[in-house]
């Protein structure tokens, strides 16, 4: 995790769709996840970068903090958040030190669509706890077993309600259209998203999922977008996975580069709602 840092102002302007943020912290929780997890690291964010909208931050986490842009309010789990605004929380409110990852080279309009997609599907779902964290990784690392001719786990997967990524959103909720592509409009059309006029979901309700971890939701939104081959249980992917030093196998000839260290500003975080 070297090289020579950037301000979080150049980070941001730098960073684009698909990037991931990851952050180390010193905190009893982060030592538990770091530990539960076999990671270097406690926590993963992928950045969501729009046409003209401000850079975003999709996550889960335990907060509520900070307004969640998607469901126009606060709350715990699944969010997606300003991405400065949420790296100066993770830094001075939680004490983390941050590093950007950029995904080479830079992905295209089907893949944005599809990362909007997801969001629909899976913003709010919420965070586990600690102890079914850890239940949770080891169920992703248990072997397949076959049992007349079909591919099982040693024990039920925690992840058994989660939707394909392939299945789970119907063709027609693309933000993108043939006739309706250029960036002012699909910035617009993506605005009128944000505000509450949803794409509609092949799901009846966002209960597919009983709660997410934050590797979790990158590596389900990177299969989505193709950059994940298919396969994997999302609960076999922890922070650590999207750490250099793990060699995580992206498809497609994308790749992330290493570790740049970012600074982060000091200054007071937004106060939690209450109630």
């Amino acid at each position: 995790m070297g090289g020579r840092p950037l301000t979080l102002d150049d980070a941001v302007e730098l960073t684009r769709t698909g990037d991931v943020w990851i952050f180390r912290g010193r905190s009893t929780m982060d030592r538990a996840i770091q530990l539960t997890t076999n990671s270097p690291v406690n926590h993963v964010g992928m950045a969501v970068v729009l046409d003209d909208l401000p850079p975003l931050m999709w996550h889960a986490e335990l907060g509520r903090s900070l307004h969640d842009v998607w469901a126009g309010g606060h709350h715990r789990g699944v969010q997606l958040h300003d991405l400065r605004e949420a790296v100066v929380v993770w830094g001075n409110r939680y004490g983390q030190r941050a590093w950007l990852r950029q995904l080479e080279p830079t992905v295209d309009r089907a893949a944005e669509d599809a990362v909007l997609r997801t969001v629909a599907r899976l913003d709010g779902t919420p965070f586990p706890s600690t102890a079914r964290l850890a239940g949770r990784w080891l169920a992703g690392r248990a072997p397949r077993l076959r049992v007349a001719g079909a591919t099982t786990t040693a024990g039920p997967s925690p992840q058994a309600h989660l939707p394909s990524p392939e299945t789970a959103v119907s063709p027609q909720t693309s933000i993108a259209t043939e006739a309706d592509t250029s960036p002012r409009t699909r910035a617009s059309r993506v605005l009128g998203l944000l505000r509450g006029a949803r794409p509609a979901r092949a799901e009846p309700s966002p209960a597919g999922l009983e709660s997410a971890y934050c590797a979790e939701v990158v590596a389900v939104t990177y299969e989505a977008m193709g950059l994940l081959p298919p396969g994997r249980r999302p609960n076999w992917y922890d922070p650590g996975r999207f750490w250099s030093g793990d060699d995580l196998p992206l498809t497609a000839g994308y790749r992330l580069g290493d570790e740049i260290a970012v600074e982060i500003p000091a200054g007071p975080p937004p106060r939690a709602p209450r109630g």
